[in-house]
């Protein structure tokens, strides 16, 4: 009766994980959509930088501005798929781009829903499906 029981919590369990949205082109992708924006695994709002060159494959936030505005991380193994891509930065560490912009956090922003970076200083605009 235990692993019934076990086995019918599982399916529960796994069934609350279909309301964290993922973007419809990629199930598996490195973002999901929450009230209609791009978040990274941590919940946190991502953005994008408007001083970036879309499809070039870098990124122009580098050093200091890297501080204030984190890349979402790719890791050594990550593979485009769908709308995202991989970038190498400056500093040889991969970050994930979607639709050729590559994706930041604000690090201003505490908690997940947090949206401060929101056309900061005119260049950072977040980042939608």
């Amino acid at each position: 009766m235990k692993l019934f029981s076990a086995s019918i919590l599982a399916a529960a369990l796994l069934a609350g994980c279909g309301s964290m949205t993922k973007t419809a082109e990629a199930p598996d992708a490195p973002t999901r959509t929450a009230d209609g924006v791009l978040v990274g695994p941590n919940g946190k709002t991502l953005y994008t930088f408007t001083r970036d060159t879309v499809g070039s494959g870098k990124s122009v936030c580098n050093a200091q501005c890297a501080v204030l505005w984190p890349a979402l991380g790719a890791g050594d193994m990550a593979k485009p798929m769908g709308g995202y891509t991989v970038i190498v930065r400056d500093d040889g560490k991969k970050q994930w781009a979607y639709k050729g912009a590559p994706l930041y956090y604000y690090a201003s922003d505490m908690k997940a829903g947090d949206r401060t970076g929101d056309n900061f200083n005119n260049v950072w605009k977040i980042a939608r499906p």
